[in-house]
């Protein structure tokens, strides 16, 4: 089975890193196995923003897990939307909310989560949760696999 990447503008060529979020582009594909109920997930284990107040760096483990319907997300585009926040101030819970939404608004997937699990600032971890909806019956969801903060590695 093929997949249809005409429309891609990124997978395949040459590009420099997005300054910003707003600058990125997210892109899809169509999904090979549209109809059939199965999870994708995405684990960035080293993505880093900046605090909007100091402009010290922040680290997160994200893990991104989705239901797709008629649409998947190009992968090349996501490590360079992700990696576009590397320059951008925000907080966790902005950095975590948006980037699920913006996956959700891409894709339009049936289920979405992503899971912001932030490494200490001040000595206090924020972990930043957030889904599109209840997880559809029969989709196996396995555990995201970050544990509870005790110096995560």
């Amino acid at each position: 089975m093929t997949t249809d990447t005409s429309g891609l503008t990124q997978l395949g060529h040459h590009l420099t890193q997005p300054a910003s979020p707003d600058e990125a582009v997210l892109e899809r594909v169509p999904n090979p196995h549209a109809g059939t109920l199965y999870l994708a997930r995405f684990t960035a284990p080293e993505f880093t923003s900046l605090c909007p107040v100091t402009g010290q760096p922040d680290f997160a483990h994200l893990v991104i897990d989705y239901a797709p319907k008629d649409w998947l997300i190009e992968s090349k585009s996501l490590k360079l939307y992700l990696t576009s926040f590397r320059n951008h101030g925000a907080f966790h819970e902005d950095c975590t909310v948006g980037i699920g939404k913006k996956i959700a608004e891409v894709a339009e997937p049936l289920w979405l989560r992503i899971g912001g699990y932030w490494y200490p600032r001040g000595g206090i971890p924020i972990d930043v949760f957030y889904q599109t909806g209840p997880v559809p019956l029969g989709l196996w969801v396995p555990d995201p696999g970050v544990p509870p903060y005790r110096g995560r590695g």
